[in-house]
C-alpha cells in the first residue's frame, strides 16, 4: 500500500518537510517513490505538485493526518472532485 507522508530534511531544530508517495512499510527516511511537494512549518509554506497528488489518490494512495490537511488548505480534493478521503 502507497501513502502520501512526510519525509523530515532541514537540520536539527530547523525541521523541513518533504511530501513522498512512499510504500508503508518504508522508514520514514527511507526510499521513496516519488517526491510530490515540499513543507516548511516555520515559515508555513508549501509547494505541492498537485498533478502528482492526484495521480497517486487516484491510484489508491492514503494521505496521512497532516499531508491531508495540507492538501485541503491546498484544495486539491476540489480538483479532484472528492471532499475528504480516508
Amino acid at each position: 500500500m502507497v501513502k502520501l507522508r512526510l519525509k523530515r530534511c532541514g537540520r536539527k531544530q530547523r525541521a523541513t518537510y518533504r511530501i513522498v508517495a512512499i510504500d508503508v512499510r518504508s522508514r520514514r527516511e527511507g526510499r521513496d517513490l516519488r517526491k510530490v511537494g515540499f513543507y516548511d512549518p516555520i515559515k508555513n509554506q508549501t509547494d505541492l505538485n498537485v498533478p502528482a497528488i492526484i495521480y497517486f489518490l487516484e491510484k489508491g494512495a492514503q494521505p496521512t493526518g497532516i499531508v491531508h490537511d495540507i492538501s485541503k488548505k491546498a484544495e486539491v480534493f476540489k480538483e479532484l472532485g472528492v471532499d475528504k478521503i480516508k
